[in-house]
């Protein structure tokens, strides 16, 4: 410790970037940039600070006109604060305590009690516990299957949902690819539980099962979604739980790894960063569960969508390329309307458009593979909030997410069901 570093002419204790052993008093910052030396200002900020950005996904997307949020530790904020000030950076403090936040979502521990909830979050087990009693209980509607292993060896389930019968056209639905994106898995498990109960009531939803089959998988990254279930200190967790070889860092982003323009950023072949694409296309056993059943069942499957969150956003293809895809119009307009119906139950304001240009290239998604793939209705959901909570969406907005949610999935089924041959 008998050091200092310069930093933009500022003296910086090394202390200043020890991070602590918990999030009490942690804050989630969020900063517009106005200009390109503010972006150079804050991505040094960034690197040397080692500051985990919750929005966008990497520093390397952080350009003139982009909102920022970022996670600051509490032995940071009074630097980072007069950091900003000095450089003129305009800045809100959207959490003032990360831990307080994190611990309401554990719901005072009552999470160890099992019992499943669809207006609670649910640890991995119970929701394994659930797709068993679905299937049961719903035998004419329900099945579920192993479709591969995780890293570290756990079960990675689909469950099928439609009425036997024939042939039919099909929709692929991954929810949980980011393991912090909580309420991902829990509008999986929401569509499920009312597409059923619904069936023989409401009369799209019938005609959808009749003549449909949906492949769910509830939870994609199941190892990185138990790890963010460790406690508060493991929350943040985004990437699967791959050991990178000698680099010392864990995890490879599976929404980085399919065989889509991968790996076609050189930031992205850090197995250190948040966005680590792998040693190679589909490297992880989760991404080969998805590429092969897809590939297995791809006569079928006529739409795919992608579940994340936050910042509220419809998005289809591309995310590696700025070039429109070629039935852009269709897709445009599909979109269009889907935001309609979801924003008419409670009025949530929904921005769509292709991935590049609506929120930020990205290079090897799933949404991109299974579009090039030949699934040419291929959507990606960036669910609530608008970052008021960012990743922490209270458990209260788990039932007005997934209800709003639910039009707009039921209105694309629909439009697929209908149009699609």
């Amino acid at each position: 410790m008998g050091f200092i570093i310069l930093f933009w002419g500022f003296l910086v204790a090394p202390q200043m970037v020890v991070l602590s052993w918990d999030f009490d008093s942690d804050k989630v910052f969020r900063v517009k940039l106005q200009n390109e030396n503010q972006v150079s200002f804050l991505k040094d900020l960034v690197s040397t600070l080692k500051l985990d950005i919750w929005y966008p996904d990497s520093v390397h997307h952080l350009v003139a006109g982009t909102k920022v949020d970022f996670h600051v530790r509490s032995n940071q904020t009074s630097f980072v604060q007069m950091m900003l000030e000095r450089n003129r950076t305009q800045y809100e403090i959207l959490l003032h305590n990360l831990q307080e936040e994190i611990e309401k979502q554990f719901d005072g521990g009552r999470h160890f009690l099992k019992q499943h909830s669809y207006t609670k979050y649910n640890d991995w087990e119970t929701i394994v516990a659930w797709t068993e009693r679905m299937a049961k209980n719903y035998p004419k509607l329900i099945s579920r299957t192993e479709i591969g292993k995780t890293y570290e060896d756990r079960p990675i389930y689909l469950l099928k949902v439609g009425k036997e019968s024939g042939r039919k056209k099909a929709i692929f639905m991954d929810c949980g690819i980011h393991a912090r994106e909580w309420i991902s898995p829990a509008f999986c498990q929401w569509f499920v539980k009312q597409a059923v109960k619904t069936y023989g009531k409401d009369e799209v939803m019938t005609q959808l099962l009749d003549n449909m089959n949906f492949y769910v998988v509830p939870v994609l990254n199941v190892d990185g979604y138990v790890w963010t279930w460790r406690g508060p200190m493991t929350r943040m967790w985004r990437k699967n739980r791959a050991i990178n070889g000698d680099s010392g860092c864990t995890g490879v982003d599976l929404n980085r790894n399919f065989n889509a323009s991968w790996g076609n950023n050189e930031a992205m072949h850090d197995p250190c960063v948040e966005i680590y694409c792998g040693p190679s296309a589909e490297s992880e056993p989760e991404t080969k569960a998805v590429t092969s059943f897809i590939r297995d069942h791809l006569f079928a499957i006529k739409g795919y969508i992608s579940v994340h969150s936050y910042s509220q956003m419809l998005m289809f293809p591309y995310g590696y390329t700025f070039k429109e895809a070629p039935n852009h119009d269709k897709l445009n307009q599909m979109a269009k309307e889907a935001v309609e119906a979801l924003s008419s139950l409670y009025k949530t304001k929904y921005t769509y458009g292709p991935t590049a240009s609506t929120i930020y290239p990205c290079f090897g998604s799933s949404s991109d593979w299974a579009y090039d793939e030949g699934i040419k209705y291929s959507f990606a959901f960036e669910l609530r909030d608008l970052g008021r909570y960012g990743f922490l969406l209270p458990a209260s907005k788990i039932k007005s997410t997934c209800k709003e949610t639910m039009l707009a999935v039921k209105y694309i089924a629909n439009h697929i069901f209908t149009f699609v041959s």
